[in-house]
């Protein structure tokens, strides 16, 4: 028997930019036992798939850590990323205090005789002690013979230091030359501070990137009241909630675990699954799921999936993979971002030997400038962050919809989607039958308590219907029990009540039994019947009584749904296991026009595949385990949230409220989120295409124009942060149709 592949994210400490996300890629793929790594440098996340035989969390951490890096196996992301944060804090502020006087200095007194020994003295602890972290990074990639941002950095900011430093010390060599010996301590402190400040910013934006999933983990109550065998009731951690447990909620109280409702009723706020403000009504045989929020009354309940089980722990587990997951987009990216460092440093020795060339003159000076320069301005991280940023705040603002992406690659075929398969039951229609209307023979409804009365006794998915229909206010008065009952098994019930039998069932069964029929019932059952709707008998040994009509209702949006993705150009088809007249009936009210019923599951498979075929990109939304081989055939899985959990496990999407509408929000949410993957990108290509080439000087023999580094240090930082803002703006998007 194989052994189980396990999946899971750890986060990773020590990546500065893209070029670190590469390595520590590298690192974990070439580890015997790992299937396949993926690395979020955005998320500072590795989601790795391994075999646990083969491998462990703890050769993890050995092989990132002889890579320079670090990987953590508990839950301490959070305290990483805040300890993070605080350092980073400290370190630009203390860099911005220092750097200050020192660009004073340099600026406006730079002719007074000690100003050159105060620079040395304000730069030097910025440089070394605040920028320490730069050059110790550098160091151990430089013996594992690697580069990254941080040897773009510790190299642009160590020769403009030493440069100084040099200059300081024997200007005599170029006043011999007649040049004047320039120093740029202030280049080297500001530099440092622009890159601190920049980190700092670029931390807390991808902190606010993760805000979906903070919120989510906060929907979780820490104690739950648990009733005993007593009665009694005690307060306990939610971890210690088991299968089978009574739990008691009040007014208030968020619900801690997945169950079903025992006793009581109330109003529960289920906007975090469905993303719909109205509070839905629970009441006996009700499911309840963690995470929403008891608005009235007090109900006891049956815990049924307790800790990783529950839907509230799926959905952030699903939202936690997509964080981490890569887009086919990212891939090009990660080439260039592994070959960037170098190619970089190539480009400023390059111009610096380029400079001594054409320059003999101020060659040395103009040339080590270019240098710093290239190596300030050049970053990789703004290529990096590009689409893990839009794909982490893109997969949350789906999650505050209802519509949870569990990859990447899903979230970018959305927006390629040109036709839209539809299951009927359950995904078009509610799923369950409901009674539409029951008419009585001459309008007498006195016996309407002993239909119930049969009906409540059936376990016939459509005798539930009926007995529901009397339930929410079509009966009055007790309900007798019958003396005898007995279930016909494809016809319907028998049973024997106040001395007198009654038969509730199809037409059959009063066929079988001489039942008369009046003209008026006919009339209904025939009317019922033509629209595709299952017609309930309710008969003495007489005559019949009443008759009604049951169906699978049309959800209320599932109309106006598939009429906006045909606006769009979108082609909707409809599949089901159903009869051919009541898939017709269905197609008809929602506006579709192909549909194929009488189905198998491999009929369904077997429909989307010739779709295929025809180079069509096809999305299928099931919400059974009969829909699951159709979704792992289409180009893009859509499980209706409250189906099957086979159903969910295959999709690449949920829509957790099972809303027809979230479907063209999560074409319109995929569609948004590649253009901004996009944005990013060109912006990042265009800025090092522009900036690289200015850094090295080539404007200086048009117009004599030389970038400052200070400039250049500022300017890419500000790179970074300008793609994390432009990802953030996804955040305040409308989805819905406008």
């Amino acid at each position: 028997m194989a052994n189980k592949i396990i999946k899971e994210t750890f986060p990773v400490l020590g990546m500065g930019c893209a070029a670190c996300a590469g390595k520590v890629d590298k690192a974990l793929n070439r580890l015997e036992g790992v299937q396949s790594a993926a690395v979020n440098f955005a998320s500072a996340t590795a989601t790795v798939r391994y075999n646990p035989s083969e491998t462990s969390p703890g050769l993890f951490k050995k092989a990132l850590q002889d890579a320079g890096y670090d990987l953590l196996t508990d839950d301490g992301a959070e305290q990483a990323r805040a300890a993070k944060i605080r350092k980073l804090k400290i370190q630009t502020l203390w860099a911005a205090v220092l750097s200050v006087p020192l660009v004073i200095t340099g600026m406006f007194f730079m002719d007074m005789p000690c100003a050159n020994g105060i620079m040395l003295l304000l730069s030097t602890p910025v440089v070394f002690w605040l920028g320490r972290d730069f050059f110790i990074n550098a160091w151990k990639q430089l013996r594992r013979r690697s580069a990254t941002m941080d040897t773009l950095v510790a190299l642009s900011t160590g020769i403009a230091y030493l440069f100084s430093l040099f200059n300081m010390l024997f200007p005599e060599l170029w006043l011999s030359k007649g040049l004047h010996p320039h120093v740029y301590f202030e280049t080297a402190g500001v530099i440092i501070s622009f890159i601190l400040l920049g980190r700092l910013l670029e931390e807390k934006a991808k902190g606010n990137t993760s805000s979906a999933i903070k919120k989510l983990m906060g929907l979780r109550p820490e104690t739950v009241t648990v009733v005993d065998n007593t009665g009694g009731h005690k307060t306990v951690p939610v971890n210690r909630v088991r299968k089978g447990d009574i739990l008691l909620v009040r007014p208030g109280e968020q619900i801690a675990v997945d169950g079903t409702v025992l006793d009581g009723s109330s109003y529960v706020d289920e906007s975090m699954l469905s993303g719909e403000p109205v509070p839905v009504l629970k009441e006996k045989n009700a499911g309840v799921f963690a995470g929403t929020v008891n608005r009235k009354g007090s109900f006891r309940f049956r815990a049924e999936k307790v800790g990783e089980d529950t839907m509230l722990a799926r959905i952030i587990h699903m939202v936690q993979e997509a964080r981490g997951s890569k887009a086919p987009v990212q891939k090009m990216a990660d080439r260039i971002a592994s070959v960037f460092v170098p190619a970089i440093t190539g480009i400023a020795v390059l111009s610096f030997i380029l400079w001594l060339l054409f320059d003999p003159a101020e060659g040395i000076t103009h040339g080590l400038l270019a240098l710093v320069t290239v190596l300030i301005i050049a970053c990789p991280c703004a290529l990096g962050l590009a689409t893990p940023t839009a794909i982490m705040v893109g997969t949350g603002k789906g999650a505050e919809r209802g519509i949870l992406v569990k990859d990447a690659e899903s979230l970018e075929t959305a927006r390629k989607v040109d036709t839209v398969v539809l299951d009927k039951t359950g995904t078009v229609t509610e799923g369950k039958p409901v009674v539409t209307g029951m008419v009585w023979l001459n309008d007498d409804d006195s016996l309407r308590d002993l239909f119930y009365s049969l009906e409540k006794r059936s376990e016939h998915p459509l005798a539930e219907a009926v007995a529901a229909y009397f339930e929410s206010g079509g009966r009055t008065g007790p309900s007798p029990f019958p003396d005898k009952f007995e279930s016909i098994t494809g016809k319907g019930i028998t049973g024997m009540i106040r001395q007198q039998t009654y038969y509730a069932g199809n037409r059959k069964l009063l066929e079988e039994n001489r039942i008369a029929v009046s003209e008026q019932l006919e009339k209904e059952a025939r009317r019922l019947a033509g629209e595709s709707e299952t017609v309930i008998w309710f008969a003495d040994t007489d005559r019949a009584l009443a008759v009604a009509g049951v169906t699978d209702r049309i959800k209320a949006s599932s109309t106006e749904a598939i009429g906006i993705l045909q606006a769009r150009g979108i082609e909707v088809c409809m599949l089901t296991g159903d009869q051919e007249s009541v898939a017709r009936e269905v197609a008809s009210k929602c506006g579709i026009t192909h549909y194929r019923a009488e189905l198998l599951p491999d009929g369904k498979a077997a429909f989307i595949k010739q779709l295929q075929a025809e180079g069509r990109t096809v999305a299928m939304a099931g919400d059974g385990i009969n829909d699951s081989a159709a979704l792992a055939q289409a180009d893009l899985g859509i499980a209706m949230g409250k189906g099957s959990d086979t159903a969910i496990g295959i999709a690449g999407m949920t829509i957790v409220s099972s809303d027809l509408m979230r479907i063209p929000e999560a074409i319109r949410l995929s569609g948004l989120t590649v253009k901004t993957i996009r944005q990013n990108l060109f912006w990042a290509f265009i800025y090092n295409l522009i900036g690289v080439p200015v850094a090295a000087g080539i404007l200086y023999p048009v117009c004599g124009f030389l970038l400052n580094p200070m400039i250049a240090g500022a300017a890419m930082a500000l790179s970074s942060v300008s793609v994390v803002a432009n990802s953030l703006r996804l955040k305040k998007t409308v989805l819905s149709h406008p």
